[in-house]
């Protein structure tokens, strides 16, 4: 072995003696409470049926897009995508990514500069993180939801100041005091910057179009890759910075464009959105449902939350890993997510609620957990 494959391997060994070490895991054919895919869009006929004829209906249409968008990869349909989306979220522009983390890389490493400032919550996406690393701004992070903890970074901030957050957290599943944190980000001069991932969905237009705050907010993101059951993303707000993004966004510039199979993937879905009342009333009620099946001495291991993401914090990675190999072993598909993904002492099993779940599921889900809280 080489040098550098003696230290892999080394690292390695160290994941594995801690018990977190990662391995891929293919499909299964477990009842399905893990994935994003919030409202069955990834598995429905009416979408894959609707893309296949949007193909149909494009018959000059390449599988690949041939280069970046710069280059010989931009289509009009891409540009129509677009204005279309940005018209459905209320803002006045868009920009698409290939993914939800080349689109935060690309956002927060062109938009700081040096002597500029980049707050983070301390929960915020990792591709967030690593977006604000690669610019050349300070950098703080606030305690996850803490208008104090914000205010004090903010006191310290130089230069043009971007706040960083989610309006639906990925891992705690919870909503952030976003009026709170519009006033004060205000207050300061400071332009906030929203995450909606995991929001669009259970929010057909995301929580700040609900909200009715996207004219206050500098700048949002949408993926595709959850409730739209499809890939990509876009970052959303004014003509400026899309223009902007064009020009700086690296991970914008230096990639090839997504592929018109993916674009009408993206267009599909967010048709099928317009009209997903049904299942997004669905999903409520299988949240609610869930949080009123789980037992007293469960809920107080239960992160507070109103969205899909449901979380029993066990505070240890060998009880969360426990727990996900009971639900596994009769047929319920969540995973364990163990630190150093969330904070020591935070480990935790996630579970992901659906539209397609139904009542009797959520109920014997709801039963194993509570049996295993209880013993």
């Amino acid at each position: 072995m080489t040098a550098a494959e003696i230290y892999l391997k080394s690292k390695l060994d160290e994941r594995q003696s801690s018990g977190i070490y990662r391995t891929l895991k293919s499909e299964n054919e477990l009842l399905d409470f893990c994935s994003n895919d919030y409202l069955g869009f990834a598995r429905s006929a009416v979408l894959k049926n609707s893309i296949d004829q949007e193909i149909q209906n494009h018959p000059r249409s390449l599988n690949g897009s041939t280069g970046s968008r710069l280059l010989s990869g931009n289509l009009k349909y891409a540009e129509d995508l677009e204005k279309s989306i940005a018209a459905h979220h209320q803002y006045a522009a868009g920009l698409l990514f290939n993914s939800g983390y080349d689109a935060n890389i690309g956002l927060l490493s062109s938009l700081a500069q040096r002597g500029d400032t980049i707050i983070l919550d301390e929960l915020i996406h990792a591709s967030a993180i690593d977006g604000a690393r690669l610019s050349y701004a300070n950098r703080y992070s606030f305690k996850h939801n803490d208008i104090e903890s914000l205010e004090a970074k903010l006191k310290l901030a130089k230069g043009n100041c971007y706040v960083v957050i989610e309006s639906v957290y990925s891992m705690d599943g919870d909503t952030p005091p976003l009026l709170d944190i519009l006033n004060i980000t205000e207050k300061y001069g400071a332009h906030l910057i929203v995450d909606e991932a995991h929001a669009v969905g259970l929010y057909p237009k995301g929580l700040i179009a609900d909200l009715g705050l996207q004219n206050r907010v500098f700048a949002s993101l949408a993926t595709f890759g959850k409730a739209l059951g499809s890939h990509g993303a876009i970052v959303l707000g004014s003509d400026t910075l899309r223009q902007y993004l064009v020009n700086f966004a690296r991970s914008f510039i230096y990639t090839t464009a997504a592929s018109f199979h993916q674009l009408a993937a993206v267009k599909m879905a967010y048709q099928l959105l317009n009209g997903a009342e049904q299942e997004i009333s669905t999903l409520k009620n299988n949240i609610k449902l869930f949080k009123e099946q789980i037992s007293l001495e469960s809920l107080y291991l239960l992160l507070n939350s109103d969205s899909p993401v449901q979380c029993i914090v066990l505070k240890s990675n060998n009880k969360a890993r426990d727990m996900a190999n009971i639900l596994q072993n009769k047929g319920f598909d969540v995973r364990a997510i163990l630190s150093p993904t969330v904070a020591a002492g935070t480990e935790r099993v996630r579970i992901c609620l659906h539209s397609f779940n139904t009542a009797d599921e959520i109920n014997k889900l709801a039963t194993i957990i509570n049996q295993f809280i209880n013993v």
